[in-house]
């Protein structure tokens, strides 16, 4: 189902329902014609290797992109993916030479500095992947410290997110689970001081305090099925690294396969955050309180089902909690 689909089904219950009051009914409607009308730019950047089209699949459905299979890296433009109101740009890959980096780094600032037709910078959030089976990531952070810092400027610092991917590879593969598709004790420990020596190089090396996360976005060949880990993370990150007013067109993009966002525990926490943020957009504003349950919220994206009844009456509640 795309998002006009998932719109039409929302709307249409709202209109119907006889739990609403008149008032709350405009006011949703309202917000879901401004969450149609929503147009979000997100640049995905790294090294080769590093899993951007996988990445890119994962989250956003298969073969949006395409996957290098070879030595030469498969993007060397940087390719421009629309879903739906969501425009993917994949940049080239990094790290495949000086002055291959120079020309790249000299595309990915053009893009930077490209404006929409309200005059606001054009790309909304910019996602850093790390090859999590590599120690060095000099050419990273290379790339924050002399492109996307400075072209961000300050108010586009808090719209950076650095994700490590390939957890499965760190440490060579050792300490996966492969059967459960998670690490094991050990491994976690591992990643997570991974994720603490780079936030703490690129807070010396840029000044800013960029939370990484770690994840693996899996990879399919012909015949295989892509098996990502940590991804309803990842998608909640990207979301709270989005501008507020644009952040529900991620999740309404997202891939419609639910296997890809994971059935752990912690997956299933992120699941009904994302959930709550979304529905958080079509209660915004709305003053009366409202019980839409499971009916309405079973329609809010194949990251997660709403949990029935979580606004329970009070519609402020719900507002900015995750945020």
């Amino acid at each position: 189902m795309n998002t006009t689909d998932k719109l039409n089904e929302i709307e249409q219950q709202i209109r119907e329902s006889a739990a609403l009051h008149e008032i709350d009914k405009i006011k949703m409607l309202k917000n879901i014609q401004a969450m149609r009308a929503q147009k979000v730019n997100m640049l995905i950047t790294g090294v080769t290797g590093s899993g951007k089209s996988s990445t890119i699949n994962a989250l956003f459905g298969q073969q949006v992109a395409k996957v290098g299979m070879g030595v030469d890296p498969e993007t060397m433009e940087i390719d421009k993916y629309i879903v739906g109101g969501l425009t993917i740009w994949d940049s080239p890959g990094l790290g495949d030479g000086i002055e291959n980096d120079k020309r790249h780094s000299k595309k990915i600032i053009e893009l930077l500095q490209q404006k929409d037709e309200e005059g606001n910078a054009l790309i909304d959030m910019v996602l850093l992947i790390l090859d999590g089976s590599q120690r060095d990531y000099g050419t990273s952070y290379e790339l924050l410290t002399k492109v996307l810092v400075p072209y961000l400027g300050e108010e586009g610092k808090g719209r950076i997110l650095v994700a490590i991917n390939q957890a499965d590879q760190a440490k060579k593969g050792r300490g996966w689970d492969r059967e459960a598709n998670q690490p094991t004790d050990a491994l976690l420990t591992f990643l997570e001081q991974k994720v603490a020596s780079t936030q703490s190089r690129i807070k010396a090396s840029t000044g800013v305090d960029i939370e990484p996360i770690y994840y693996s976005a899996g990879y399919q060949e012909e015949g295989e099925v892509q098996i990502p880990y940590n991804l309803s993370k990842l998608l909640y990150f990207i979301i709270k690294h989005t501008p507020k007013n644009k952040a529900s067109t991620m999740t309404l993009e997202s891939n419609a396969d639910q296997t890809m966002w994971g059935s752990r525990e912690e997956d299933k926490q992120y699941q009904e955050k994302i959930s709550k943020h979304l529905l958080s957009q079509v209660l915004r504003r709305a003053e009366k309180g409202v019980n839409i349950g499971r009916k309405l919220g079973a329609n809010f994206g194949p990251a997660a089902q709403v949990v029935g009844g979580i606004v329970g009456g009070v519609v402020g509640g719900v507002i900015g909690m995750f945020f």
